[in-house]
């Protein structure tokens, strides 16, 4: 199945770790824990008794879920090798997934294989996926399966691939008044449907997204981004010198859709993407849409700027709000991330 060899490409003898024993410490280093097939990685993040620590996950196939709580501070999680496809962290939960203590369903946020609410939290070099599948489950209604669930401030990730279809990675914040920060450097992200989302001021840049086909008859058959950012911040989802590309025919998605949720409904979605080719899969003519059409996506802060290739033609000026040169200058990772400067 496609899940399948997706996950376990570039990996050897990949091995489950659900029920495995704790990570020894490395030899000599207080702060640095291995995981290796066998061990767990939640066992690793469990032994982290303070901040800075690092845990390095050796290469293999760990099905489980990791959650990284808030009082884990400033933790980083690397894949041992610089090839993410060589360690892969993954789960099968959707929204819609019983849970086994028959308190209901999990929910998007409860779905993620990856939570993490800790701030200065470093994540580089290895695969988070949700490989849940609509097709096994024709039944279920709650289809978003998120691959990692961020909240906390300074959240930085490089290097790593996240792989799911509905809600892949769910960019948020600790609370509703919290102008959270992440950064994503060279990643990988893809999807189907809203499958970069969320309230967090998340900076992309020199990522790659990448839509999937869907076994669907009508269009769009998704969107890229679902910003869903709070009225009171400036800053919601910037992506800088990225590519998007597709599986799907040409025109198939959409680049976005404003998320105002019923929990927020005074969140002003903002998206800039700015300096990013952007392949023949999104629809050029018409590549926004509304999610509720209460809330039109004109009335958005959505923005382009000095973008290229076939799914960014100008081809109805109103469709596509281009910044001028002067309100770029107020769309860069500088200006988003503010003192924070994951990238120097």
């Amino acid at each position: 199945m496609r899940r399948r060899t997706l996950l376990t490409a570039g990996i050897a003898g990949g091995l489950t770790a659900a029920l495995a024993p704790t990570p020894a410490l490395a030899a000599g280093a207080r702060r640095v824990l291995h995981v290796r097939p066998g061990d767990s990685v939640q066992a690793a993040v469990d032994a982290v008794d303070g901040p800075g620590w690092t845990i390095v996950v050796h290469p293999g196939t760990y099905r489980e879920v990791v959650k990284v709580p808030e009082e884990t501070a400033e933790l980083t999680l690397r894949g041992a090798t610089r090839d993410p496809r060589d360690v892969v962290i993954v789960h099968d939960n959707a929204n819609g997934t019983p849970r086994p203590d028959g308190s209901g369903t999990y929910g998007t946020a409860g779905s993620a294989t990856f939570t993490s609410a800790a701030p200065g939290l470093t994540v580089r070099d290895l695969t988070l996926a949700n490989d849940w599948l609509r097709a096994d489950h024709p039944d279920m209604t709650g289809t978003q399966a998120v691959a990692a669930y961020v909240t906390g401030d300074r959240s930085s990730f490089g290097n790593v691939r996240l792989l799911a279809h509905q809600d892949t990675l769910f960019v948020d914040t600790t609370a509703l008044d919290a102008f959270d920060r992440q950064y994503f450097r060279h990643c990988y992200v893809e999807g189907d449907v809203d499958f970069v989302f969320g309230r967090a001021t998340a900076v992309f840049e020199d990522c790659h997204f990448h839509t999937l086909q869907r076994d669907v008859t009508f269009t769009p058959k998704g969107m890229v981004f679902a910003p869903s950012t709070a009225r009171a911040n400036p800053h919601g989802i910037l992506a800088v010198r990225s590519r998007i590309t597709s599986g799907a025919q040409d025109g198939a998605y959409k680049l976005a859709r404003p998320w105002v949720p019923s929990f927020e409904t005074t969140a002003w979605p903002s998206l800039v993407v700015r300096d990013t080719r952007i392949g023949p899969g999104i629809d050029p003519v018409a590549p926004y849409t509304n999610m509720r059409e209460q809330y039109p996506w004109q009335t958005m802060r959505f923005r382009e700027y000095r973008n290229s290739g076939p799914g960014a033609v100008v081809t109805v000026p109103e469709n596509r709000p281009q910044l001028t040169v002067a309100e770029a200058q107020l769309h860069t990772r500088r200006a988003y991330l503010g003192d924070w400067r994951p990238y120097a």
